[in-house]
Formats: structure tokens, C-alpha cells, sequence
């Protein structure tokens, strides 16, 4: 009898594993664009401070706390700064997780870094310690046009990271702008006007491929598209990348894929084994090294608006996104030579 278990155990298994490659191919042949990298070689309750004033936190001991060892160049891309959309339109893969955790980590490396919320849930936001329902002005009011990006910008708790934060009235952007013009570059021209502020910028998309995504995609100089390691976070990633290859085609044609996270990694599922091999198998190079797993400690840190470098860095969360970042700043060029690395 348990034998027979076992065997309907497998059968299934392996009717995952077959599901998990066709999906990850038609995703892959879907796509018919380049997916090469294109590159260059816990404290909670932390107050957030207004723009300009001292950061809450001694960034010196939460770097020695978190073991960044590693330092970042300033103003590494020649004095211009360096745009990253972190993009899927697949909701709940870690897209404010990543963005929020590598941001952070940057700036304890040393970089100047905004994180641009342009999602109307306002996740970055909320895990920065900013309460999005009492934001104003925010990214909506840049994009529309009524607010300079620098009298939106807000100073986090930690030195060097700030948020452009974003609230529920981004909902409605999409259809306020249909008919502006040039509306698909509102987020660049915005961003142009506090070029060299900051050294990396990294914007926080929404879960869809409307009008936010595309103005994002736009502005960006690289994609980086996290995955959640399950069957259904691969269906529609063929879709994003033929976006990708239109906004190349008619708006931003030095967009480059920066790469694919692979987030919410467990272990324990074989499920999870197969999607890490076939995307791997599929897309190559292009995909991080580092695999971010399921974390309780990266779950609870946005309550209590702290980057997870903050609130726990030496849980296997903390480890995988500070890892993450020094193989995203070595891809990137952003490195400073003496950097020793992430171990």
C-alpha cells in the first residue's frame, strides 16, 4: 500500500516537473528577444527623518552589523546616475522586497540611492517607514506634472537611501494620463531633472504591464525581474519580455536585461528544484546566482518599516539579498576596486 503512494507520489512529481519546463520554454520561445545580460562588467520602530536632516542610524555599525564588506564606486557610471526598473507583472514575487533590500544594502555600501515607488499599493513605501495613506505629494503628483520630484523625496532611516514615495491616488494615473502628452516618459523627464543626485535609482512596479510599467521600462537603463519559484510565476514572463523588446523598439532602446531573481525559494519542495533548473537552463547567464528563500524575518521587517538589513541581516533573508546586491553591483561595474566581496 505505501508502496503504491509513493509511486502516485512520483507520477505527480514528475507531471510537475514536465508542466514546470513546458512553461519555462513557451516562456523563453514566447519571448523571441535577447535575454543576455548586456551589462558591463534588528532595530524596529527606527523613526523616519525629513529630507536633509541626520539619518537615525549609525550606517558605519549597521554595515559592521550586516557584513557589507564590500564598497560601492559614487557616481560609478561616469557622474551619470544608474536607472533600474525591478519589473514582473506577476504579483507577490518580491518586487518591493528586492527593491527596498538591494537599495538598502547599496547604501551601506556607500551609494546614494532612491528607491521611486510606482506602485499605487505603496509596499516601498510602507517598508521604509513611511505611512502611504498620508503621503503628499508623492510620485503621483510628480508624474501629473504638479510637483517637482525633489519636493516629493523623502529621507528613510537609513543615510544615503531615500523614497519617492507613492499612494493610492496612482490608481488612477493611468487614466488621467491617456491622453496627456508624451505620457509614456513622464517618469523619465521627472527623473532627468535630479540626474546626478543619486548614483543608482531603482523603481518599484506595479504588478501589471499598463501605463506606470511602461513609463518605468522607459526611464530604466536595466530590467530586473524577480520570479517567485512556483509553476504559476512563470506564465506570462515570455509576455513581459516582448514588452521589453517594444519599449526597445519605440522608446528606450538602451533598456537591457539586468537579470532574473529567482525569490521565495523553498528548499523542501521539489517544485522549487525544477523551476530553479529550467529558468537556469532557459535563460543562462542572465539569472542571479543568488537565490533569495522564504523568510519569516523578510515578511515581518516591512511592519516595522526597516529594510531587513536593519531588522535582521544575518537571517537567511538578510544573508541572500546582501549577497544578491554584491553580485548585482560586480555585474553592474558598480564596485569600488577594493571591494572584497560579500562573505
Amino acid at each position: 500500500m505505501e508502496q503504491e503512494h509513493e509511486d502516485e507520489d512520483e507520477a505527480v512529481e514528475d507531471e510537475a516537473a514536465v508542466a514546470v519546463r513546458e512553461a519555462v520554454t513557451r516562456a523563453a520561445v514566447e519571448a523571441r528577444v535577447d535575454v543576455s545580460r548586456e551589462t558591463n562588467q534588528a532595530v524596529p520602530g527606527i523613526p523616519v527623518d525629513e529630507l536633509g536632516q541626520e539619518p537615525s542610524v549609525d550606517i558605519e555599525a549597521a554595515a559592521r552589523n550586516a557584513r557589507v564588506t564590500f564598497r560601492v564606486h559614487r557616481n560609478a557610471a561616469n557622474g551619470t546616475r544608474r536607472v533600474m526598473a525591478v519589473a514582473n507583472q506577476k504579483g507577490g514575487v518580491g518586487k518591493s522586497t528586492t527593491a527596498v533590500n538591494i537599495g538598502a544594502y547599496l547604501a551601506l555600501a556607500g551609494a546614494r540611492v532612491l528607491v521611486v515607488d510606482l506602485d499605487p499599493q505603496g509596499n516601498a513605501s510602507t517598508g521604509l517607514g513611511l505611512d502611504h495613506r498620508e503621503i503628499e505629494p508623492s510620485i503621483y503628483d510628480v508624474l501629473t506634472g504638479e510637483t517637482p520630484p525633489a519636493e516629493a523625496i523623502r529621507a528613510t532611516g537609513v543615510a544615503n537611501l531615500y523614497v519617492l514615495p507613492s499612494t493610492i491616488d496612482l490608481a488612477g494615473a493611468e487614466v488621467e494620463l491617456v491622453s496627456a502628452m508624451s505620457r509614456e516618459t513622464r517618469l523619465r523627464r521627472a527623473l532627468e531633472s535630479i540626474d546626478r543626485q543619486y548614483d543608482t535609482i531603482l523603481i518599484d512596479c506595479p504588478p501589471s504591464l499598463g501605463l506606470l510599467t511602461v513609463n518605468a521600462l522607459a526611464a530604466a537603463d536595466e530590467l530586473l525581474i524577480p520570479i517567485q519559484c512556483e509553476y504559476y510565476a512563470l506564465e506570462g514572463l515570455g509576455q513581459l519580455l516582448r514588452n521589453v523588446e517594444l519599449v526597445r523598439a519605440n522608446l528606450n532602446p538602451e533598456l537591457r536585461i539586468g537579470g532574473i531573481v529567482l525569490t521565495m525559494y523553498d528548499g523542501r519542495t521539489r517544485l522549487a528544484l525544477q523551476v530553479v533548473d529550467e529558468v537556469r537552463r532557459h535563460f543562462t547567464d542572465v539569472v542571479y546566482q543568488t537565490i533569495v528563500p522564504r523568510s519569516v524575518r523578510l515578511s515581518e521587517a516591512p511592519g516595522y518599516g526597516v529594510p531587513i538589513a536593519l531588522y535582521d541581516p544575518l537571517s537567511r533573508g538578510g544573508i541572500a539579498y546582501r549577497d544578491l546586491t554584491f553580485e548585482l553591483a560586480e555585474r553592474s561595474g558598480l564596485l569600488a576596486p577594493t571591494g572584497e566581496g560579500a562573505n
